[in-house]
């Protein structure tokens, strides 16, 4: 994929390009990238918008699931016409007409330990936007192997988590949670905003990654309280017997240039 940008897309990031931190390197790199995003719901789905407002040239976009009713509430990428429909086949439909100069590749698949590979093959970045411990265990061990970021997101109710596991630079997800937390399971409560807030943060991490600005310490979790609007940092040990990244060799990946 070029990394050129045209006077069509010139004219539609320019308003990011005036940016010294993006200028032209910057959306060629944002250009030359491609993110997996796994799960296109209240995260996954705003997320995906992001990526795809900002010039990423592509986007793997993975949902096995169909649009229903109590979805509305938050996975604001939907409409009440949609209920019914796979994910993946609406969420293509619609960022494919947010910006046609963004490649999106829909995957109406589970992510499993069969499939993890295929899928994340040539990815530079994950963005989690599961909604189950299995998947995340799968995302996390992925991105260990093929030395990507894991950005991980968690939503309950007011509150959200965020944190940006980078191969080789602190703990990974397994260090966080050896066993999977209640609240990664099952059904919990959960307001939009909430899903908006997480969905922006690992959003604006992703971008900072790919256009090689400093990304949030990777060795933090980052709590947000909506109730009280409060944010605090976690500093998250890395286990070194960790079953996962204590013994998973990475694979080397040459930079992208622009």
């Amino acid at each position: 994929m070029s990394s050129c940008l045209s006077t069509d897309e010139t004219l539609r990031y320019r308003r990011q390009m005036i940016m010294p931190e993006i200028g032209v390197a910057g959306q060629q790199r944002l250009k030359a990238a491609t993110v997996m995003i796994a799960g296109i719901g209240g995260l996954g789905g705003l997320s995906a918008s992001y990526m795809a407002a900002a010039g990423v040239g592509r986007l793997i976009i993975v949902d096995m699931d169909r649009v229903a009713d109590h979805n509305l509430n938050r996975q604001i990428l939907y409409t009440t016409n949609d209920i019914g429909r796979w994910k993946s086949t609406c969420a293509l439909d619609r960022l494919t007409t947010l910006n046609p100069f963004c490649q999106v590749e829909a995957v109406n698949q589970a992510v499993s330990q069969d499939t993890v590979d295929d899928i994340v093959c040539g990815c530079d970045l994950i963005i989690d936007g599961s909604d189950n411990f299995a998947m995340r265990t799968t995302l996390n061990q992925a991105a260990l192997k093929r030395s990507i970021p894991f950005i991980f997101g968690g939503v309950n109710g007011f509150n959200g988590m965020l944190a940006v596991f980078s191969p080789g630079k602190g703990a990974c997800l397994q260090c966080l949670f050896p066993k999977p937390p209640s609240s990664m399971n099952g059904k919990i409560g959960i307001v939009g905003p909430t899903a908006g807030v997480i969905a922006s943060l690992q959003s604006m991490e992703a971008i900072k990654h790919i256009i090689g600005h400093k990304s949030i310490n990777a060795s933090m979790l980052i709590h947000f309280h909506g109730l009280d609007m409060r944010f605090k940092k976690m500093r998250i040990d890395r286990n070194p017997d960790c079953p996962v990244c204590s013994r998973e060799p990475a694979i080397d990946r040459p930079v992208k240039g622009v």
